[in-house]
């Protein structure tokens, strides 16, 4: 993804959330800005911004902070290079049982 950063506003605007809303995915470290600018203020990537697109799309079915939270890590651990190399099962997809229905439909409907 890109490696540009921008600043917060630039990111509620393409994101559609409040700065607010922002701040308080940061605080509660679902999406955690890339960097600051010398000034201290917040910068993001491409990566931040994905991410807190994704964090959007659960809002309407829902989801408790805490559910967010370990939905994304479990996209984290899935989207992480597997250690057995390319085209082999990742070791998280073997160690645990599908998630309750609810995640599950979440997961479809994030990564549509």
């Amino acid at each position: 993804m890109d490696d540009r950063h921008m600043q917060v506003g630039e990111v509620a605007t393409r994101t559609g959330l409040s700065l607010r809303t922002i701040r308080h995915y940061e605080e509660s470290g679902l999406a955690v800005p890339s960097a600051r600018s010398r000034g201290g203020f917040r910068l993001c990537t491409e990566t931040v911004v994905a991410r807190l697109m994704v964090i959007r799309r659960m809002r309407p079915p829902g989801f408790t902070l805490e559910q967010m939270r370990d939905l994304l890590d479990a996209t984290d651990r899935l989207d992480a290079p597997s250690p057995s190399g390319p085209g082999r099962h990742h070791p998280y997809l073997s160690r645990h049982e599908p998630v309750d229905g609810q995640q599950r439909a979440a997961q479809n409907h994030v990564r549509a």
